[in-house]
C-alpha cells in the first residue's frame, strides 16, 4: 500500500484532533475561568531509503534520503495568560490578578481553580457551583495562622464576640478661660463592665479662680458625679494647657486621660469618649479584603478576622490535568504546589466583586478553524489521489 495513503490519514486525525480542541475554546469563551488550549503538531518517524555518505577524496558526501510517514499530535498545551475581568458586584465573587490558583476540596479530593463564583452553603462553607469547598486557613481570636495545613473556609453563622470592659477613656476639647467662678460643665460618656453591660459615668468640670488646698487659682475641678472622691484639678500653664494635679481614675477601674484639653477663651468644647470596652456581639456580616482575608463585622462595631483563602501556585502550571468544573488536578510534571496568601511568594492579588472570564480570543480560534479545515482538506485530497493512483495500478491487469 502507498505510504502517502496513511500519511494522509494521520493528517486527517491529527487536524480532527486541532478541530475538536478549537471548538471546545470557542464553546468555554463564556465560561468563567477558563484558559484556552493550543494543539502542536510534530512529524512521525521517518524511513531511511538511503543513509548518508561520506566525502571520499575525489567524490563528494551524499544527505540521507528519508520519507516521512505522516503527522501526529505532539501535545495539547494551556495558556494560562490572564483573563478580562468582570464586575459582579456579588462580595463572594473573587477574581486573581496574577499568578495563583485557588485550592479546593471535593470528596477528599484536592483540587485547583482560577473560577472564583463562591458562596456559603447552609452550613457557613465558602463552596464553588459545584460544592467543592474552598480551602484556607482558620482564625483564633482574630489571629490567622497562615503557613500551616489549609481546611475549610467557613463562616461562623451566629458567632459571638466577647465583652470587653472599659479600662480607659479620654477627654479633649476646651475649657473656657472666661468661665466665671463656679461655673459647673457636665459631660457623660458610656463604659462596659466584664459582661458587657454599659453605664453612665458624669464628670463635673468646675472653675475655680480662688486657690486653696484643693482649688487652683485658675483652673478647673475635675470631679466623678457619682463619687466626689474622686477628684482631680487642673491648673492652667499658661500657654493654653493644663497641668492635673494627679491622675483620674473613676470607679477603680477607668483610667480618665485629660492631657489634651485646652484652656483658650471663649471655646466650650470639652467631651470624652471611653477609648476601649466594648459589649459583646454577634455576626452581623463580613468583607473580604486584597489578602484573601475574611473579616466579620459585629453587632457592636467590633472587626476581626475570620479565616483567610489559600492560594497555590506551580512551576510548571501546564502540566495541570483538568478534571472539569473548571478545576485542574495536579500531576507529576507540574509540581507541588506552593501554598501562600494572596499578594506574597508571586501570587496574584484578590479583587472581591469581580470574576476572571475565558481568556479565548475568539479571532485567534475562527483562524484556527479555518487552518484545521483547510488541513483537514488538503489531507483528504491526499488519500483520494493515493486512492487514484492505485486504481489505475489495479486497472493495468485489463
Amino acid at each position: 500500500m502507498l505510504r502517502s495513503l496513511y500519511s494522509g490519514i494521520s493528517g486527517l486525525r491529527s487536524h480532527q484532533a486541532m478541530l475538536d480542541v478549537t471548538g471546545n475554546n470557542i464553546a468555554n469563551v463564556n465560561t468563567t475561568g477558563f484558559k484556552a488550549s493550543a494543539a502542536q503538531f510534530q512529524d512521525t518517524l521517518s524511513q531511511l531509503t538511503a543513509g548518508a555518505g561520506a566525502p571520499q577524496g575525489e567524490v563528494g558526501g551524499t544527505n540521507p534520503a528519508q520519507i516521512g510517514l505522516g503527522v501526529q499530535v505532539a501535545g495539547i498545551s494551556t495558556n494560562f495568560s490572564q483573563g478580562s475581568s468582570q464586575a459582579t458586584g456579588k462580595s463572594t465573587d473573587l477574581l486573581i490578578s496574577g499568578d495563583g490558583l485557588f485550592i479546593t476540596k471535593m470528596s477528599g479530593e484536592t483540587l485547583y481553580t482560577r473560577a472564583g463564583a463562591f458562596d456559603f452553603d447552609s452550613a457557613g462553607r465558602l463552596v464553588t457551583p459545584d460544592g467543592a469547598i474552598v480551602q484556607g486557613w482558620g482564625a483564633d481570636n482574630g489571629v490567622v495562622s497562615d503557613g500551616g495545613p489549609t481546611g475549610n473556609i467557613t463562616l461562623p453563622v451566629g458567632a459571638i464576640i466577647g465583652a470587653t470592659p472599659t479600662a480607659n477613656a479620654a477627654f479633649g476639647g476646651n475649657l473656657p478661660s472666661d468661665a466665671a467662678d463656679g461655673t459647673e460643665l457636665k459631660r457623660d460618656f458610656e463604659i462596659f463592665d466584664d459582661l458587657g453591660a454599659s453605664s453612665t459615668v458624669t464628670l463635673t468640670f468646675t472653675r475655680s479662680l480662688d486657690a486653696n488646698a484643693t482649688r487652683p487659682a485658675d483652673g478647673w475641678i475635675v470631679s466623678n458625679a457619682d463619687n466626689t472622691a474622686e477628684t482631680v484639678s487642673l491648673s492652667a500653664n499658661g500657654t493654653g494647657g493644663f497641668t492635673a494635679s494627679g491622675p483620674l481614675t473613676v470607679n477603680d477601674t477607668v483610667t480618665i486621660d485629660l492631657s489634651e484639653l485646652r484652656g483658650f477663651a471663649d471655646l466650650t468644647t470639652v467631651s470624652g469618649s471611653a477609648t476601649d470596652g466594648k459589649a459583646a456581639g454577634t455576626l452581623n456580616s463580613y468583607t473580604l479584603s486584597a489578602d484573601g482575608t475574611l473579616v466579620g463585622l459585629f453587632s457592636n462595631g467590633e472587626q476581626l478576622a475570620i479565616g483567610r483563602i489559600a492560594l497555590a501556585n506551580f512551576v510548571n502550571p501546564g502540566g495541570l490535568e483538568k478534571a472539569g468544573s473548571s478545576a485542574y488536578r495536579a500531576t507529576f510534571n507540574s509540581g507541588a504546589p506552593t501554598v501562600g496568601t494572596a499578594g506574597t511568594s508571586g501570587l496574584g492579588s484578590l479583587s472581591s466583586g469581580a470574576l476572571e472570564m475565558s481568556n479565548v480570543d475568539l479571532s485567534q480560534e475562527f483562524t484556527n478553524l479555518i487552518v484545521a479545515q483547510r488541513g483537514f482538506q488538503a489531507n483528504a485530497r491526499i488519500i483520494t489521489t493515493s486512492d487514484e493512483v492505485l486504481q489505475e495500478l489495479t486497472n493495468l491487469k485489463r
